[in-house]
């Protein structure tokens, strides 16, 4: 029996496994996917802007257990003070996309390579997750004429090994299509055209912002791909003509030149924590995008150094009221990052090995060769859009207290939240003249 690797791709997340060249960002003209899919769910309906009642019915629908909830913040905080704690340049990383795709693999596992994934995701049973995870999507996706929340999972497998001595599990491919929305391909991996596919497959799914060239790879027998696109416009937005080149600091000490949004809100809501000062910019869509700004003397690194850390940067602090001077670097960059390393400082080692245990997905030998996550952020006077991929990718007024100023002229992080208070993204803007 030939031993054979999954990879499994995150959103944001792209295993490496198959090797992966970046390409630029290709048109979203629709490409039919029909002669190789072998399942394709039926996405939820898009609830209207203000169709509050459909959005009501939503959230009753689907409920996610206060547990779950939990476990994803502790995924987002551990897993993101290993990504970005030593970082020197600009990056974003998608917690979401990472713990789905995670998710989606996890469902395939069995024994002890099931324990150490069900460990880290904080879940007791792949059931559970399953059930979970199915909620979490219905509840957060979103596709109206104002934002968009949209995430995407497919399955590629490898038409080759239905020949030979591994079957891949109908209850597993059951799961993945009902619980996690993903579209199932036959594909052949030693086809250079199934790389240019699956980029294609990646550039519809985040319209276009992401797209990856995938090389061939024989050994390979499977790919899980998620996807995650984020847009949403400012519930204020800025004004164009107040935007003004000045200079941002770099942590060198060195400057350089950018253009910075700004704005000024009389009675807006902000945190002055231990070494930084945090407020948040609503969005139409109900999320929010938060920046945090370190104290001058206070380094990045410092403030994303544990998971408490950063969660309290996140969540805690005596919210005051009052004059929020806004000064916003606007910015486009795009990140990648290997993260089998942080899966496995997080405890997470089997998967990875030769005798890892995915019976619950296929009949035969199969591990995670690698995983990286690839991502894209940009944000201007109308709003912000982010977009990721793993392979295994506000209004209102109180009495002012105070006043700060968020001038965001030095490297600062940042990180964009559902409607629910979930962390998309987090990310830090060393320079933003970095693509």
């Amino acid at each position: 029996m030939r031993k054979l690797s999954v990879v499994v791709f995150v959103l944001a997340v792209l295993l490496w496994l198959t090797g992966c060249t970046q390409t630029e960002i290709i048109p979203t003209a629709k490409v039919d996917f029909q002669n190789v899919a072998m399942v394709t769910p039926e996405y939820p309906e898009g609830v209207g802007f203000e169709d509050f009642d459909g959005r009501q019915a939503i959230r009753d629908g689907n409920t996610v257990e206060d547990e779950f909830q939990e476990a994803l913040d502790r995924f987002a905080y551990r897993t993101a003070s290993q990504v970005l704690s030593e970082s020197d340049e600009n990056q974003l990383y998608s917690p979401i996309s990472l713990y789905l795709a995670t998710a989606l693999a996890t469902a395939g596992a069995k024994g002890e390579t099931q324990e150490e994934l069900l460990a880290l995701l904080g879940v007791a049973d792949s059931e559970s997750l399953a059930t979970q995870c199915g909620n979490f999507y219905r509840l957060l996706y979103t596709d109206n004429e104002i934002a968009q929340l949209k995430i995407a999972n497919s399955l590629w497998l490898d038409k080759k090994t239905n020949d030979e001595d591994v079957q891949f599990n109908d209850a597993y491919l059951n799961v993945a299509k009902n619980d996690f929305y993903a579209s199932v391909y036959d594909v052949d991996f030693s086809d250079p055209d199934t790389g240019v596919l699956m980029g294609q497959w990646i550039a519809e799914q985040t319209n276009g912002t992401l797209s990856y060239e995938f090389e061939p790879n024989e050994a390979q027998i499977m790919s899980i791909l998620n996807t995650i696109y984020f847009y949403d416009e400012w519930t204020d937005r800025f004004n164009v003509e107040k935007t003004k080149e000045d200079q941002f600091h770099l942590a060198n000490g060195d400057t350089v030149n950018c253009d910075f949004m700004n704005a000024d809100f009389g009675s807006h809501g902000f945190v002055k924590g231990e070494g930084y000062t945090r407020s948040s910019l609503g969005l139409k869509g109900a999320g929010s995008m938060t920046f945090i700004l370190p104290d001058q003397g206070v380094s990045i690194h410092e403030l994303l150094a544990t998971p408490e850390r950063i969660q309290s940067m996140f969540t805690e602090g005596e919210r005051q009221t009052g004059e929020v001077i806004w000064q916003i670097p606007k910015f486009t960059y795009g990140s990648s990052m290997d993260l089998v390393e942080t899966m496995k400082a997080l405890g997470v080692n089997r998967a990875f090995e030769a005798d890892a245990d995915f019976s619950g997905m296929v009949e035969g030998t199969a591990f995670i060769s690698g995983i990286q996550q690839n991502t894209h952020i940009a944000i201007d006077e109308n709003g912000v859009e982010a977009s990721a991929y793993t392979e295994i990718t506000y209004c209102g007024a109180c009495p002012p207290e105070g006043r700060v100023e968020m001038i965001l002229d030095r490297p600062f992080i940042f990180g964009i939240k559902s409607r629910y208070g979930d962390l998309l993204f987090i990310g830090v803007c060393m320079n933003p003249n970095q693509l």
